[in-house]
C-alpha cells in the first residue's frame, strides 16, 4: 500500500482507522529514557571503550594538559595501584574529571567510569549518550543515595571498574570545600573496593561555575547552573592520598568522615606544608571563613604556595 493509502485508511473512523484522543484528557508526553533509566550499557562494551580510550588519550588529556598544566604529588600511590578503586575528589569545575583521568596511570584510566549527575549530565538523549561515551559515566542521584544509582554502581565495581566521584553533589560555588555525603563509603563497605582520596587545587580558575540558577542556591540535584565562566589557562594542583579501606566493623556512617578528613588533609597540605597541616588541622584552610558568600569567594587564595619542588606533569 503506498503512503497515499495508509493516510486515507488512518483517516477512516475508529475502528477502522486510528482512535481519537479525547479532548477533555490531557495527553501524556512521550517517555524518554533519560536520567536515571538511560541504559549505557552499551558505553561499557568493546567498541565505545576503544573510541573512549582513543579521544581521551589523544584529544582529551593533550587539552588538559595545554588548559590546566598540573603539579601532581602523591602519584606514587596509584601508579601500582590494582582496580577496583574509587576515587573521591573535591569539586569545583566541569573540569575535574579530566583533570584526574588525564593524571590516572593507563591501566586504572581505560577502566575507569564516572559517576555524573542524572538532572544535568543526563537530563536530554544527546547529553547522556555524549557523556556515556566520552567519559564513561553513569548517572547517579546526587542529593541522597539512590537505590538504583547504588546498585549499578556496586555492580560495576564488582566487574572490576573504577568510580570516579563528587561527594560534594555539585560544583561548589565559592570555591572552598563542601561537606560530603556518604555515597562513596557506602559503595566501599559495600564492595571492600579502596577509596583513593583526591585534592584539586584551582581548577576553578580554569572553568568555573556560573551564577545561581534561577535564583536559587547552586548545588544539589536540580539547581545546577548550566552555565560556566569562560576557560582560562591556570595551573592547578593534584594530590593523591593513601588508599583508603573500611574496617571489618565500618559502616558508611563511621567511615565517610575518614574519606572527607583525608581529602581535607590534602587540600591543608597544599595552602600550608606537610607538617602544618597535621599540626594545625585549621578548616578554614580548605573550608573557608565563617563570612557572607561575597566574601568566602573574595577570600579564597590560589593554591600552590608550597609546591615549587612538586613534580610537574
Amino acid at each position: 500500500m503506498t503512503t497515499k493509502g495508509f493516510k486515507k485508511l488512518a483517516s477512516l473512523p475508529f475502528p477502522l482507522g486510528a482512535p481519537t484522543w479525547p479532548d477533555s484528557v490531557e495527553r501524556p508526553s512521550k517517555l524518554r529514557k533519560v536520567g536515571l533509566d538511560y541504559d549505557n550499557a552499551w558505553s561499557r562494551r568493546y567498541p565505545a571503550r576503544l573510541v573512549r580510550a582513543m579521544v581521551l588519550d589523544n584529544l582529551g588529556r593533550p587539552t588538559v594538559r595545554v588548559l590546566a598544566p598540573s603539579t601532581v604529588r602523591g602519584y606514587h600511590h596509584v601508579e601500582q595501584l590494582e582496580g577496583p578503586v574509587i576515587f573521591v575528589a573535591n569539586h569545583a569545575s566541569h573540569l575535574d574529571t579530566g583533570v584526574i583521568l588525564t593524571h590516572l596511570p593507563t591501566h586504572l584510566r581505560h577502566k575507569t567510569i564516572v559517576a555524573a549527575a542524572s538532572d544535568f549530565f543526563f537530563d536530554r538523549t544527546w547529553k547522556a549518550a555524549t557523556w556515556s561515551l566520552l567519559l564513561g559515566a553513569i548517572p547517579i542521584e546526587r542529593t541522597k543515595i539512590d537505590r538504583r544509582s547504588a546498585a549499578q554502581a556496586e555492580e560495576l565495581l564488582a566487574e572490576g571498574w573504577n568510580l570516579v566521584i563528587f561527594p560534594e553533589g555539585g560544583r561548589t560555588p565559592d570555591g572552598w570545600m563542601q561537606d560530603f555525603k556518604a555515597g562513596a563509603a557506602f559503595l566501599s563497605c559495600k564492595t571492600g573496593a579502596a577509596v583513593v582520596p583526591i585534592w584539586l587545587g584551582d581548577t576553578g580558575k580554569i572553568l568555573k561555575k556560573g551564577s545561581d540558577f534561577n535564583g536559587r542556591p547552586p548545588g544539589g540535584s536540580g539547581t545546577e547552573d548550566a552555565e560556566s565562566g569562560g576557560l582560562h589557562r591556570h595551573r592547578v594542583s593534584v594530590s593523591f592520598g593513601s588508599p583508603l579501606r573500611p574496617e571489618p566493623d565500618d559502616n558508611a556512617r563511621r567511615f565517610a568522615p575518614r574519606i572527607e578528613a583525608a581529602v581535607e588533609l590534602l587540600g591543608r597540605e597544599v595552602s600550608t606544608d606537610f607538617w602544618q597541616a597535621r599540626r594545625n588541622p585549621n578548616p578554614a584552610n580548605t573550608r573557608g571563613p565563617e563570612a557572607a558568600p561575597w566574601r568566602r569567594a573574595w577570600a579564597k587564595p590560589e593554591d600552590g604556595e608550597h609546591m615549587a619542588s612538586w613534580p610537574k606533569r
